[in-house]
């Protein structure tokens, strides 16, 4: 593979293509139509899904928190209207939903989407959604932390498995924006 991930502790990388099984078929989806010099870029690793949470992913396998990026689905709403955006930030921080979110939906109230209405309109596991594969048209809204960082560890549509991404690349995906403020 080449790549050497120093946030893997405990884990076996291998390319995120050679092991496509491992991802929800939408995240497998939006693998194979990335710019393949990126996708080589990409790693995934299987996982215990009971250990699919932040903290207990990174204290079991030795990865740190500091690499690690939570992607959460915001709704927000203005009248019977509904927007969706997925919110990428570092684990050690949290999204500005009623702020920053709020605003760049131009919506009256956001919050979090329902847990049903997440893993419907994504097509991935609750504690499992990612950034990568999600609806065309929903905003991926990334801090710029996680788009500057080296390497992160994400989720992978599925809680059973992680993808270790660049931050480099996350801010590539269809619909990815850096927004500043986005972490508090």
């Amino acid at each position: 593979m080449g790549v050497v991930w120093s946030i893997a502790g405990s884990l076996t990388p291998v390319p995120a293509l050679d092991r496509l099984d491992l991802v929800a078929e939408p995240v497998a989806a939006a693998l194979r139509a990335l710019d393949p010099a990126d996708a080589a870029r990409l790693a995934v690793t299987g996982i215990d899904p009971s250990l699919a949470d932040t903290a207990e992913f990174c204290a079991h396998y030795g990865s740190p928190l500091s690499a690690s990026a939570n992607c959460v689905v915001v709704a927000g709403k203005r009248g019977d209207a509904v927007r969706y955006a997925a919110c990428v930030v570092l684990a050690t921080t949290r999204a500005d939903v009623n702020g920053v979110v709020r605003r760049r939906l131009d919506a009256r109230k956001a919050s979090f989407a329902p847990m049903d209405d997440a893993v419907t309109l994504t097509g991935m596991e609750y504690g499992g959604i990612t950034p990568v594969g999600l609806p065309a048209e929903w905003p991926v809204l990334l801090s710029p932390e996680v788009a500057a960082a080296p390497e992160l560890v994400i989720g992978s549509g599925v809680r059973g498995s992680k993808i270790l991404i660049p931050g480099e690349v996350l801010a590539k995906l269809p619909g990815a924006e850096v927004v500043e403020a986005l972490a508090r």
